[in-house]
């Protein structure tokens, strides 16, 4: 169930997800003799499904490259929600989330460029450690660091458009006049 959720948000695609995951079983049972007991099997076959899908997208179209973060700001939400009239906003991010639903955090997620999707997804949505990513996706801690601060950058931003898009009205109106 995790490897599909997994595999969803890393090809936006059900039918593709499904390869995917099969795709990765088949490598897990074939190097099966790779993995070390007593460590964190999760981390160690979300491994193998991110390489299977990275693999198959570089064959694709090449090299994946780093999206330009100029316009990411550190405080997105905090700058945003106080220009629409809240000047107590204590955590941002909690009332942004409380306002939208699961299906948009997935199309924010969705919506971020793949080497930074991968590490939020596997951050946000699976609850994985530093450590635990830095396994699956197979690169150093530092470089999981990063990417997941970058992405929280550009997470921020995405939601915001997202509330301005849907439910902008009610979370505006709160945040002006109280709770």
């Amino acid at each position: 169930r995790a490897a599909f959720g997994m595999a969803l948000h890393l090809t936006r695609n059900r039918d593709d997800a499904e390869d995917l995951v099969q795709e990765a079983a088949i490598q897990a049972f074939r190097a099966f003799h790779t993995f070390v007991p007593g460590s964190h099997f999760r981390a160690w076959f979300f491994r193998i499904l991110t390489n299977q899908f990275l693999n198959k997208i570089r064959r694709k179209r090449g090299e994946p490259s780093i999206s330009s973060l100029d316009d990411a700001s550190e405080f997105t939400l905090y700058k945003q929600m106080t220009q629409h009239g809240d000047r107590n906003v204590h955590d941002p991010a909690a009332q942004v989330l409380e306002r939208i639903g699961t299906d948009q955090m997935v199309e924010a997620i969705a919506s971020l460029p793949e080497e930074f999707r991968i590490v939020s997804a596997l951050y946000f949505v699976d609850e994985l450690s530093y450590q635990e990513i830095a396994d699956s996706v197979g690169c150093p801690l530092g470089t999981v660091r990063s990417r997941l601060h970058r992405g929280r950058k550009m997470l921020q931003r995405a939601l915001w458009e997202l509330v301005q898009e849907s439910s902008a009205p009610s979370l505006l109106s709160r945040s002006k006049g109280g709770k």
